[in-house]
């Protein structure tokens, strides 16, 4: 096949959504038959379209680029038997022709573990689909389609997207927001009947902090936080770990250890208190805050919790009776 057949087949791959890498030759050391710019393309069977070399490199060429796939990161692979100084984003292989050639090849892989969906009709969201397009991130229309979503609604149609996305099978959902706004959306998400274990996927802010202000920055700063979690560089949002705990401690799950829960409004057996507003776990020795309420100690991490407690609080006491297992007084 010619380059140009590869590249329609790829075109064609990328619109039904089907996974496969992109192999191109970017060094040929004669005696080979490989030559500079050859490509082929792997599908994740195996099977392989195209010319990047004899049957001495095709057999590792493949399984590279099936790693490749299964992993969603690109690679660069070097085929010799030349004693040349380990590279660490180089994977070496020995050549086993007897010409004793040398071959180095980029793997470019398009799966689904590459795949991203951006929710909102914003300046932030269409400037963020551009962004993973120039990358080839594949774009996807529905959360469940994709290992990451991107929540860019910034106002238009929060609720309903973040929960789209959080009751779907992504691995990760980020969303273009205050730290401050999104305490408030997860109050609303367990409202709504989002458990702990699902928030936990939640990252918020989308990216590192770089004082972002235009649509373009701030999509490219979330784009960032998209790659890093495609590229599998982050385990997801700084309090993910407290929040898988304090959804553990909630259920009685929390790995080896016996059920602490108590009677409702007491806290946990190790000196925690789960915050009913953005369901930290809170320290009953030293709390920012504490409020009494029905006869109830509710303990809190900030100033904004103990606010927004105060505004409602039948409402919080209600999320904590229900977090504990019991019903209000």
């Amino acid at each position: 096949m010619s380059n140009d057949e590869l590249l329609e087949m790829a075109r064609d791959l990328n619109g039904r959504g089907e996974p496969y890498a992109l192999v191109t030759v970017v060094r040929a050391i004669a005696p080979t038959s490989a030559y500079l710019g050859a490509q082929a393309i792997v599908l994740p069977d195996g099977t392989l379209h195209g010319w990047i070399g004899g049957g001495c490199a095709k057999s590792v060429v493949i399984s590279a680029a099936q790693s490749a796939i299964e992993n969603g990161e690109p690679k660069l692979v070097r085929i010799s038997n030349d004693r040349i100084y380990p590279e660490e984003d180089v994977e070496h292989y020995t050549m086993s022709c007897a010409s004793n050639g040398s071959i180095e090849l980029f793997i470019q892989p398009y799966s689904a573990r590459s795949a991203l969906c951006v929710l909102g009709s914003t300046p932030a969201a269409d400037e963020a689909r551009f962004l993973a397009e120039r990358l080839r991130i594949r774009l996807t229309e529905t959360p469940g389609d994709a290992p990451v979503v991107l929540v860019a609604t910034q106002g238009q149609g929060d609720e309903e997207a973040l929960e789209a996305a959080l009751r779907s099978p992504a691995n990760h959902v980020l969303m273009i927001a205050s730290r401050r706004k999104t305490e408030k959306l997860r109050a609303v998400m367990r409202m709504r009947g989002i458990d702990e274990s699902r928030l936990a996927r939640l990252q918020a802010p989308a990216g590192p902090d770089a004082g972002a202000k235009t649509p373009g920055e701030i999509a490219l700063v979330a784009i960032v936080g998209v790659l890093a979690l495609l590229r599998g560089r982050s385990q997801g949002p700084a309090n993910a770990g407290k929040v898988r705990q304090v959804a553990a401690e909630s259920s009685g799950q929390a790995g080896d250890q016996p059920d602490t829960r108590i009677a409702p409004g007491a806290a946990a057996a190790e000196g925690k208190f789960i915050n009913p507003v953005c369901g930290m776990a809170v320290s009953i020795a030293n709390p920012m805050h504490i409020e009494q309420y029905e006869g109830v100690s509710y303990y809190f991490c900030c100033d904004g919790c103990r606010t927004t407690f105060q505004k409602d609080p039948a409402k919080y006491a209600a999320i904590h009776h229900a977090r504990m297992g019991g019903v209000p007084a």
